[in-house]
């Protein structure tokens, strides 16, 4: 039975009553609910564990500390955490954009916790080097931090319809908008600091677990240059190129995001 402090600091759900557990993971701004669009395709088969990390939906924001989660590795510690209290093993990990980094750092450090990890939009860095693309000059990044730090509310509205794609869907882009809203503000803007400059190309090879990313055909947060890199850097990892655009296939495009999935999770039983 996972004990009350964690379940209250990270407002865990757990639905279903089969066997294997499959964890589901949120990206910067979001929450539990942006895997609203998928999850009825799994209850029937898995037991799905939700959850949002500390700061973000309906999580416990007193238990917030800017002093752990200045660093991944304090998001990291929430997934270990979770997985602690609830006992879980043989895991089905599925992250979102910087999650998909947190699952692999956890499963690199608890790798006894862990079966497979499916990565939806992922990026080990962000910024560009002389040798990598990663989709961003360093001066962009500040550029938009500033603009979060002047009028966070404004940044919502401005980016989430750029990050979801899909501009003939608007109604998409307003759902990310109203998630990117209801997000602490401060606690948002330490989120994406960590998220942006963060560099996790070194740990990719540490990996020695299953793993699937799942690549959007146009993604301006995690370009094809990203998940190529990935998917190389990975051993054993499956690379599926969606017809998706955009960054959050999970939402925009659900059926063909459920279908990779199932595809991946029947081939590796």
């Amino acid at each position: 039975m996972i004990d009350t402090l964690s379940s209250k600091r990270n407002n865990v759900k757990i639905i279903g009553e089969a066997k294997q557990v499959m964890l589901f993971a949120h990206g910067f701004g979001c929450d539990q609910r942006a895997w609203n669009f998928i999850k009825d395709a799994f209850v029937a088969d898995y037991k799905l564990v939700l959850f949002d990390y500390t700061g973000s939906g309906q999580s416990d924001i007193s238990q917030y500390s800017h002093e752990k989660y200045n660093s991944l590795d304090g998001y990291v510690q929430d997934v270990l955490d979770i997985c602690e209290a609830l006992e879980l093993t043989d895991i089905i990990f599925i992250g979102h954009s910087v999650s998909s980094m947190i699952g692999l750092l956890a499963a690199i450090r608890k790798p006894e916790y862990f079966s497979r990890l499916i990565f939806i939009g992922p990026s080990p860095r962000y910024i560009n080097t002389a040798d990598y693309k990663g989709g961003f000059e360093k001066q962009d990044l500040e550029n938009l931090f500033d603009f979060m730090d002047n009028n966070y509310l404004g940044w919502s509205s401005a980016m989430a319809p750029t990050i979801m794609g899909n501009p003939d869907r608007p109604e998409l882009g307003e759902f990310l908008t109203d998630s990117f809203c209801s997000t602490n503000p401060d606690i948002a803007r330490d989120f994406a600091r960590v998220t942006f400059f963060s560099d996790n190309r070194a740990d990719l090879s540490k990996l020695k677990i299953k793993s699937l990313t799942l690549q959007c055909s146009e993604d301006i947060i995690a370009p094809l240059a990203v998940g190529n890199y990935v998917h190389e850097n990975i051993s054993g990892n499956e690379f599926v190129l969606l017809n998706a655009t955009g960054h959050c296939p999970h939402i925009s495009e659900p059926a063909e995001t459920i279908a990779a999935i199932k595809k991946f999770l029947n081939n590796n039983g």
